[in-house]
């Protein structure tokens, strides 16, 4: 059954493990029915500043603004199955943990939890304080995934995308699509 998916991109740190996202979906398109994106306004400077373009501005999938409530994926009836946030700021973790749904991120996340579906945040901030963890355990509690951007070296990545590309197969493989990618002992 192919997957709906709705990646929504907060302003942490990490742009690069969204734009791979987005790259890695476009690859394994015969699995997806469909792809929704959503971007915070923080979001958009954060991956100007940090990947040194405006590439979001040529994402292929639709994109929603963050304000937009009558999105398809804010309601359970479009049976969109797995939401990933990438990366997922702690205030926006924090926000999803007390059930604040006030932009269409926190509003979705919402959706995909009170459905029982997949909701994988990757969390993108660190050290965690107590409010980070007890949210992480909040959501985790709720149904949610916790899976935060912290790359493996085992693959031995030359490059920075290679570095980055080991959490994106992570997040491939909760989503559960079928990918290549680097195993344990293979």
């Amino acid at each position: 059954m192919k997957k709906k998916i709705v990646v929504a991109i907060t302003g942490a740190s990490g742009s690069i493990y969204a734009k791979l996202l987005l790259e890695k979906l476009q690859v394994l398109q015969s699995q997806i029915a469909e792809v929704s994106v959503v971007m915070s306004d923080n979001a958009k400077d954060v991956w100007k500043f940090e990947l040194d373009n405006e590439d979001y501005n040529s994402i292929t999938y639709k994109i929603y603004p963050k304000t937009d409530f009558m999105a398809p994926f804010a309601s359970g009836s479009a049976k969109f199955d797995t939401m990933v946030i990438v990366p997922c700021s702690m205030g926006t973790l924090g926000r999803i943990a007390g059930g604040i749904s006030d932009d269409l991120i926190t509003r979705a996340a919402d959706v995909i939890l009170k459905e029982r579906r997949k909701l994988i945040l990757v969390a993108r901030d660190m050290p965690f304080n107590l409010i980070h963890i007890r949210n992480m355990q909040t959501v985790t509690e709720a149904g949610g995934i916790i899976c935060p951007a912290i790359p493996s070296y085992y693959s031995k990545p030359q490059t920075i995308e290679d570095l980055a590309m080991t959490v994106v197969n992570r997040i491939i493989d909760l989503i559960g699509l079928d990918n290549e990618s680097y195993r344990w002992g293979k």
